[in-house]
């Protein structure tokens, strides 16, 4: 993980897309900064039961999330933003194939990267938070070190940053960590995940069968927890 010490003033702004490697980004950065700015994009995604889920973990961070909305649903080419698209179902993680899976939204980390530099430059803040890994999911294009490298470059040469001794950090901290090492980590420093939304099929409720919910399932299981989520839910009588 990048060794960024907690400095007096020191502001950053956390992609927060209310998953369990973006939930534990935003504990990450808590562990950091003085100030920590979440941005929660609303894109007219299959899952929209994550933003709301999102501003619950935010609230009782006493946080406030910026939300930005932006409708990708005009791009479509991917199950989270086309309904005609179905959501594949696999009965165990050796069943998900390789390569660019349905559920890749085109340049969806791209887009929310430049949107998130748009406004961190506005507010003033140099550093994002990002939770992308590869280690578990390593067919998404737009989560890679490379990926990251790349769009830090490409913000600091097209913002004032390109005028300014202050440039841009991209800091993507567990992005050669598997799932439950993430969790491991967040679990350390206090994280919650009861509110935490992996599944695709848009429901809060996890389908169990998507990608997402099996990934999740087999980290939590190598964690050796029960997961957060379905804690609660057995609290509160859904599931």
């Amino acid at each position: 993980m990048p060794a960024v010490k907690k400095v007096k003033n020191r502001a950053c702004l956390v992609l927060l897309s209310g998953g369990i490697d973006s939930t534990t980004a935003l504990h990450w950065a808590l562990q950091r900064y003085q100030l920590v700015q979440p941005i929660v994009f609303d894109y007219g995604q299959r899952h929209r039961v994550e933003i709301r889920m999102a501003k619950k973990t935010c609230q009782r961070l006493e946080l406030t999330p910026k939300v930005i909305k932006i409708d990708l649903r005009q791009v479509g080419g991917s199950a989270l933003t086309d309904g005609r698209i179905k959501v594949p179902a696999f009965k165990k993680v050796e069943e998900i194939k390789e390569g660019l899976p349905v559920t890749y939204v085109p340049f969806r980390n791209g887009i929310f990267i430049s949107l998130a530099a748009a406004l961190a430059e506005t507010l003033g803040i140099t550093d994002l938070i990002c939770g992308f890994n590869v280690i578990d999911s390593p067919n998404y294009p737009d989560t890679t070190g490379s990926f990251v490298r790349a769009m830090e470059k490409a913000i600091n040469e097209g913002t004032g940053a390109k005028f300014s001794q202050q440039k841009f950090r991209i800091i993507a901290p567990f992005l050669k960590m598997k799932k439950s090492e993430i969790i491991a980590y967040g679990l350390s420093v206090g994280a919650d995940y009861s509110y935490s939304i992996t599944c695709y099929s848009g429901s809060e409720i996890p389908c169990g069968r998507c990608s997402a919910c099996l990934l999740r399932a087999q980290a939590w299981k190598e964690v050796g927890q029960e997961d957060h989520l379905l804690s609660r839910l057995k609290k509160e009588r859904k599931l």
